[in-house]
């Protein structure tokens, strides 16, 4: 795929929300998952805002969203951080990790685009729609 797009690969990425409390469907954005099949490349990008999210829920799990994106993280690089995925090429595990939940960290719906940089983009929407 690699020079069909003037050096840029498609890539597709997805937010992750954190709802604290799933009945009242407030959220927060807390990272971006990012995948790029030419590149075999899939990364997470998380950055929690530890007061919007006690704004929303003074009671929320601070402790355990970080865990849980932290967990996203791990999925992301493989190996033994990656748990029952560990085996899976990227696009196996960015499949996975934009499978509908209901957790308090959920993934948004699927975005595309094009980049010559993977790591570079999720960096730039982490600035763009998380921080």
């Amino acid at each position: 795929m690699t020079g069909l797009h003037n050096g840029r690969d498609v890539f597709e990425y997805a937010l992750l929300k954190v709802v604290p409390r799933v009945e009242r469907g407030e959220m927060i954005n807390a990272g971006v998952v990012v995948y790029c099949r030419a590149q075999r490349f899939v990364e997470a990008r998380t950055h929690l805002d530890e007061a919007r999210l006690l704004a929303l829920d003074p009671s929320a799990d601070v402790d355990g969203v970080r865990a849980a994106l932290g967990a996203v993280e791990g999925v992301c690089h493989g190996g033994e951080a990656a748990g029952q995925a560990a085996g899976d090429d990227a696009g196996r595990r960015f499949r996975w990790l934009i499978a509908p939940r209901s957790t308090i960290v959920q993934p948004g719906p699927v975005h595309t685009g094009l980049t010559a940089d993977p790591s570079g983009e999720a960096e730039r929407l982490l600035e763009l729609l998380v921080r």
